[in-house]
């Protein structure tokens, strides 16, 4: 985990300061809206429907137990007890007055955060494979180069004014599990023939009114060339990016007006057109000084299975099934991923109480080398647990009400926080998610129906990804009642796919009995138990879940 150097500290105490007297100024009348709204972006901080909303900024998803805590202590001091981790790794407060916000910003950089272009037209939070450093199957952990954009990109002045917002992703596994191609800059750490590791970078993916799988860009960029290369595509973004609509200001946009091969053709020339000065090389001791933060803990030598885990597991089977759906391999023998799920039957996806953070915090001191991460999904993630002390970790857990033993399959929804909270929003999200939750509720069956991923969006914004669910539910407005249409098909992994609309939209009732019948008939029609829903609706074509959609509509 990357550490303040005494830069950073002074330019987020400084950055606090200015916004404090930011806010004073605002509530004193000085400040009209449209003045401070600019201002109030730049620290994460947004208008919504009851109240303001804080974005804190978690770079690459990575917690630890003090920081855990002092969330803990603003959600109380300061909200209502709780927070919402999002689908890029950040966590929102909903409720705290803005006369708090800098109070809470000084007690976030007592534990090295802020909330520093979590908003804004600018390049923000660079986000990664939330398994990093612990998967068996990535290249090397992503995190360092994750951490050296981030420093880069923060305050850049080249880039502090782009078009419109701008999000960067890298992974270094073959499965996606960052989502990379969704993003507008995504990165894929990859060998060259000679062996060398590198980058492979795809640019113009994004989600909201336009989505886009993002383009292949180029196949192979060094180490020594990474930041000279994003500084070409950020440039040629800057240059021709629309600032007279934000709906066509996306990169991703540009990518599809130019066309991917010109878009390619002007990065490649921007690039190799640029000048020694004007190139960003790190020099080797500063990327191995970045690199040392995220060494190895001290890992144990240990067996690679656990008697005490096989026993637990015969003797309990609710404790059986979480082992199955939430236990992740690691890298060390001996040692075990623990997924856990943010979504209990009937809670907003995604919420996180005070109470919770702080056994999370204790649990990660105890028993995983004091590291917790945010995952794609809106969960969180112990990364290095001894697979002897996953009984125990399971048990509290159990104690917080975190026990919920369904990652990854379909109760384990990504969801916005739609109406109940955002003035952008068209319909309630978290009240339909509760009842296709609900849908689930019989262990067997979800666990029959297996791998399942549903996404719901409350507006066309997407931040509850509802394009790449493998079923999507999109929140509309329709002479002010609301519906929501149902998409098939989409994915977010390292096959990505937006989802297809299938028809006429559902009244809030109905959507949960509808998704019921795509289920049962995907039972029916799959190939095998492993067949993902998106594969079978690749392989058959839509069609029949459509007609079991519309059913009894």
């Amino acid at each position: 985990m990357y550490r303040y150097d005494e830069f950073d500290e002074t330019l987020v105490r400084e950055r606090t300061k200015q916004f404090r007297g930011q806010v004073a100024r605002r509530l004193q009348g000085e400040l009209k809206e449209e003045n401070f709204k600019p201002l109030r972006l730049q620290n994460g901080v947004y208008l919504q429907l009851h109240s303001y909303m804080f974005r804190i900024a978690i770079p690459y998803g990575q917690l630890n137990a003090a920081r855990l805590r002092q969330l803990a202590l603003i959600a109380d001091r300061y909200d209502k007890g709780y927070g919402h981790f999002t689908t890029r790794q950040n966590i929102q407060f909903n409720w705290i007055p803005l006369a708090n916000i800098p109070d809470a910003l000084d007690l976030l950089n007592d534990v090295e955060m802020h909330s520093i272009q979590t908003s804004g037209n600018c390049i923000r939070n660079v986000t990664a494979d939330h398994l990093a450093g612990a998967a068996a199957d990535e290249l090397e952990d992503p995190r360092p180069w994750a951490e050296i954009i981030r420093q880069w990109s923060t305050f850049h002045p080249e880039f502090s004014h782009l078009p419109r917002k701008f999000k960067i992703a890298l992974t270094a596994a073959s499965p996606d599990r960052a989502a990379v191609l969704l993003y507008d800059i995504g990165i894929r750490l990859k060998p060259n023939a000679a062996g060398e590791t590198g980058f492979e970078i795809h640019v113009g993916g994004g989600l909201g009114r336009t989505p886009y799988i993002a383009e292949f860009v180029r196949d192979w960029v060094s180490k020594q060339d990474l930041l000279s290369y994003l500084q070409a595509i950020m440039r040629v973004y800057n240059r021709h990016g629309r600032r007279d609509n934000k709906w066509k200001a996306r990169i991703k946009i540009l990518v599809q007006e130019l066309g991917p091969e010109e878009f390619r053709r002007q990065v490649e020339e921007e690039f190799a057109g640029q000048h020694g000065w004007e190139k960003v090389v790190l020099p080797a001791e500063e990327v191995e000084r970045i690199r040392a933060y995220f060494a190895p803990p001290g890992f144990e030598t240990l067996p690679a299975t656990s008697a005490k885990l096989d026993a637990a597991i015969a003797a309990d089977r609710a404790f059986g099934r979480w082992v199955r759906n939430n236990l992740r391999p690691h890298k060390i023998p001996g040692y075990s991923v623990v997924h856990i799920a943010l979504k209990q039957q009937g809670a907003p996806p995604g919420d996180c109480t005070s109470e919770q953070m702080r056994a999370i915090a204790a649990i990660a001191e105890k028993f995983a080398l004091d590291d917790v991460r945010v995952a794609h999904e809106q969960d969180l993630v112990l990364p290095h647990v001894k697979t002897d002390d996953v009984p125990d970790v399971y048990a509290a857990l159990k104690a917080a009400g975190l026990h919920a033993s369904n990652a990854g399959l379909g109760s384990d929804m990504i969801a916005c926080p739609g109406l109940d909270y955002c003035n952008l929003s068209n319909a309630r999200s978290i009240s339909v998610a509760n009842d296709i939750q609900a849908l689930f509720a019989d262990p067997e069956f979800e666990d029959e129906v297996g791998t399942l991923h549903i996404n719901v969006s409350g507006c066309i914004n997407a931040c509850g990804h509802h394009h790449v669910g493998h079923i999507g539910v999109l929140g509309v407005d329709k002479k002010g009642e609301e519906f929501y249409q149902i998409l098939f098909g989409g994915r977010a992994d390292e096959r990505a796919a937006i989802g297809v609309i299938q028809g006429p939209g559902l009244k809030h009732e109905e959507v949960a009995p509808a998704i019921r019948r795509v289920v049962q008939k995907y039972l029916e029609l799959r190939a095998s138990r492993t067949e993902k829903l998106a594969d079978t609706m690749a392989r058959l074509g839509q069609a029949p879940f459509k007609e079991a959609l519309y059913a009894s509509s």
